[in-house]
């Protein structure tokens, strides 16, 4: 029988702390976007666009997406799985995911609710208030378990 030698900056199944969260990040950006899909859980169905300020499906009834808003959910939470490979893959995912967010969120001061070409995506308020939330919860968590496992690992 071998044994493995303690390391406390890795979870059972091998992966660091910032490696998890990455893969968490990942997998529910996937079901955000497959779940922008289904009607019932997205309301107003009928009234999915591929983009644009018309959309006039919400995700849980609050949300506004769109075909393109999924399918952006669906390519973040690929890049997030796909990253959590290796911990400055993991890292990277969020901290520049985060900052990612955090320009939408700006960018959805300005736009979200319009009815405007600038509004592709398309952004309402609450989605806006959420990719605030999203940008600081990634970058700190990118920056805290991403500093403690390099440090770990040294």
């Amino acid at each position: 029988m071998t044994s493995r030698p303690a390391n406390t900056s890795t979870t059972r199944a091998g992966r660091t702390p910032v490696q998890l969260t990455s893969l968490v990040f990942g997998i529910v950006f996937i079901v955000v976007g497959i779940l922008g899909f289904i009607p019932g859980i997205t309301s107003n169905y009928d009234a999915l666009l591929f983009a644009g300020s018309d959309s006039g499906a919400l995700l849980i009834g609050l949300f506004q997406v769109s075909i393109l808003h999924n399918i952006v959910h669906l390519l973040i939470g690929i890049a997030g799985v796909a990253l959590a490979r290796t911990v400055p893959g993991a890292r990277n995912f969020l901290i520049w995911g985060g900052a990612a967010y955090f320009v939408l969120w700006i960018y959805g001061l300005f736009v979200a609710g319009m009815d405007s070409p600038a509004n592709f995506v398309p952004l309402n308020t609450a989605d806006n208030w959420l990719h605030l939330v999203l940008a600081i919860a990634m970058v700190a968590l990118g920056l805290l378990l991403g500093q403690r496992d390099s440090t770990t690992r040294r």
